[in-house]
């Protein structure tokens, strides 16, 4: 009689009707899917951060170009 923790291990697990995933598959699947996630929020964080700066670069006043407004005072006498 094998030992409990194998009997326990080789009796769990994914079965398909094909084949059977072991745990240890699906533990790396998980694995790497979490690992995966975490550097695209890096770079989607990344990213989003250097788009704000570009947009304030962009938006900046000292590149906008000076409008000539009609004085007021010249407008309430017509």
């Amino acid at each position: 009689m094998p030992p409990v923790s194998q009997q326990f291990f080789s009796q769990s697990g994914l079965n398909l009707i094909a084949f059977p995933i072991s745990p240890s598959c699906l533990l790396q699947a998980g694995t790497v899917s979490i690992l995966m996630l975490l550097m695209a929020q890096k770079a989607t964080a990344e990213a989003l951060i250097s788009l704000g700066e570009a947009s304030e670069e962009l938006l900046r006043g000292d590149r906008l170009p000076v409008l000539n407004f009609p004085n007021d005072h010249k407008l309430d006498k017509d």
